[in-house]
């Protein structure tokens, strides 16, 4: 998956409200996941470089938001 990052940085700044809606009863902290984010942005959206833990919360919550917005 290419990542659009500007959608990305739009998401962690602009659209906490839906990370913060999408963690909800998860376990998972919004600060993880738009860490993760800032992480992705910072290596130019290199899914690769991230970690078992960090592609999983890649994948169960910002690929989702990501591709919400993609149509």
């Amino acid at each position: 998956m290419e990542i659009d990052l500007d959608r990305l940085k739009t998401l962690i700044t602009k659209r906490t409200d839906e990370i913060e809606t999408i963690v909800a009863g998860t376990g998972y902290l919004p600060r993880t996941v738009i860490g993760v984010g800032t992480f992705l942005l910072d290596n130019d959206g290199d899914v690769d470089l991230l970690t078992a833990k960090q592609r999983v919360t890649f994948e169960k919550f910002l690929k989702p938001l990501l591709e919400k917005h993609a149509r």
